[in-house]
């Protein structure tokens, strides 16, 4: 499908990731004419920004996107990276989405005037579901360093690096996941940590997953929150769905050789440095976990519920000293999982915060006829995730609707339906 320039639309909904398919699926439910633009193909980011063995790590029950949950064979098992581009493909053609692929947004100006690759095109509302995971986030210090170096996005697999032992810069769900990639192929990994919590994999005969959904902690609007700002921005848990889900425990990789240190302070050519916190790091994530579990602890005691006790973690590895620098000569690479930031440079509207973040309540932004999908907690912790997209996508969609019919009212019948050449 070409785009014809010129063209005009009632709504166009930039980003064909599953925020913007859920979009289009509510949009047609609520017979709203629109097209998806996608910068390169649906999936796009599950295909190339993940590596090799890479896996879900919320069960396949948590993935459905709207008229489209999880049929297949394993229901409590973890989709791999092939099976959720197809899951997203299956649905693309499904539904029949009207998208037109590998046609970027580059300028989306006021009176939603939207310049592409292959020309510009109008609406009367648009969506924005881009995704948070756009431009990799690779601290300046890397620019000091001469040994060969990746973020997490580019990372494929062991083999895929030089020969020598390697870095790995973050302890969020990536580097974690990436280190254990590495360690079980037999690679020497130094893992450079942070802050981020951690959370075990099963507890007392359930996915943990399962137990938070029970408890209703997935359908907790953010404004139930006291820190809005933390519970948004926080770094999620590290959890492996990997050979049907375990928990990742940095500890145990340190039992088996696996070299950890705190946090990345400064380099040069020949050295990494390292905060002493190291100890605390891992304090701090064994008692996010512990403190999941006390809180699943208190929902089964006040429900009734007959399961089995299980006896709580205890550390298996505790350093005896905190490593302050680390020299790079043997080392072959490093790998950057040092997260994402959004690319909003496109946009020219005056929709955003001072630290740059759209400024919104549910996606509904202050600017009539411009929203957002597919935020972090955007209104729960499953917004633009598989498990929670779909109400996001309806919220916005009768939004839509009723500014629509708003527009009716006062202006009169929109513009000529959309054409395609």
């Amino acid at each position: 499908m070409q785009l014809a320039d010129g063209a005009h639309f009632p709504v166009v909904v930039v980003g064909g990731g599953q925020a913007g398919l859920a979009a289009s699926w509510q949009l047609t439910r609520q017979g709203l004419d629109h097209l998806v633009l996608e910068a390169d193909r649906v999936g796009s980011e599950w295909r190339e920004r993940r590596w090799d063995s890479f896996c879900l790590v919320t069960p396949n029950w948590q993935c459905r996107l709207p008229g489209f949950p999880y049929d297949g064979p394993d229901p409590d098992g973890f989709m791999v990276r092939d099976e959720i581009v197809a899951y997203l493909e299956s649905y693309r053609r499904a539904y029949d989405v009207p998208i037109v692929e590998g046609v970027r947004a580059t300028r989306l100006d006021a009176g939603f005037r939207i310049t592409t690759t292959q020309g510009v095109v109008t609406a009367d509302q648009v969506v924005v579901a881009t995704g948070p995971y756009q431009l990799p986030r690779i601290p300046r210090v890397a620019e000091r360093l001469t040994v060969p170096q990746l973020h997490s996005s580019q990372y494929k697999n062991p083999d895929h690096l030089p020969p020598g032992e390697i870095v790995v810069v973050g302890t969020g769900q990536s580097g974690c996941q990436i280190a254990e990639d590495l360690h079980l192929a037999g690679r020497t990994v130094h893992l450079v940590t942070g802050s981020a919590p951690r959370v075990a994999r099963f507890y007392r005969g359930l996915d943990v997953v399962a137990w938070l959904e029970r408890m209703g902690y997935y359908r907790r609007g953010i404004d139930e929150f006291d820190d809005v700002d933390a519970v948004r921005f926080r770094v999620n848990h590290y959890v492996t769905g990997r050979d049907g889900g375990r928990d990742i425990d940095l500890r145990r990789f340190a039992l088996e050789g696996m070299r950890l240190y705190g946090r990345l302070v400064d380099a040069d050519q020949q050295v990494l440095r390292f905060a002493g916190d190291l100890t605390q790091n891992l304090d701090h994530a064994d008692a996010v976990s512990e403190g999941i579990k006390d809180s699943i602890d208190a929902f089964i005691t006040a429900e009734g519920i007959e399961t089995p006790e299980e006896a709580r973690y205890q550390p298996v590895w505790e350093p005896d000293q905190t490593p302050d620098s680390l020299s790079l000569q043997g080392i072959g690479a490093v790998v950057w999982s040092t997260g994402f930031r959004r690319d909003d440079g496109w946009i020219r509207v005056p929709v955003f915060d001072g630290r740059g973040y759209p400024s919104h309540r549910r996606g509904v932004t202050s600017v009539p006829g411009l929203y957002f999908i597919g935020l972090p907690w955007q209104h729960t912790w499953g917004s633009g995730r598989f498990g929670g997209v779909a109400d996001d996508a309806q919220y916005v969609a009768e939004r839509i609707t009723e500014q629509r019919a708003g527009v009716h009212w006062i202006a009169g019948l929109p513009r000529a339906q959309r054409t395609v050449a």
